[in-house]
């Protein structure tokens, strides 16, 4: 006997064409919202700052890498001589 498979449901789905990261339009209602603060810049000292900051967590382990990779290319070259 041959078994008559069950039709899944059809699921419809609608789009309003918006991001899921757009929460623009979500608030309470009733509420006005306040505007926004206004945006300081940055002054070019602490744009450096940030920059020499984020330089020096990654030396060490920058030397760590090159380190290695150097360590590596002697030894193939201690072994091998011509591989490449």
């Amino acid at each position: 006997m041959a078994r008559k498979k069950q039709k899944k449901e059809k699921v419809i789905y609608y789009d309003d064409n918006s991001t899921i990261a757009d929460m623009s339009s979500v608030n309470r209602q009733g509420t006005p919202q306040p505007p926004p603060p206004p945006r300081r810049k940055s002054t070019g000292r602490q744009k450096w700052r940030t920059y020499w900051n984020a330089v020096k967590m990654m030396v060490f382990p920058m030397c760590v890498v090159l380190l290695v990779l150097a360590a590596l290319y002697f030894l193939l070259m201690l072994l091998g001589g011509n591989i490449f």
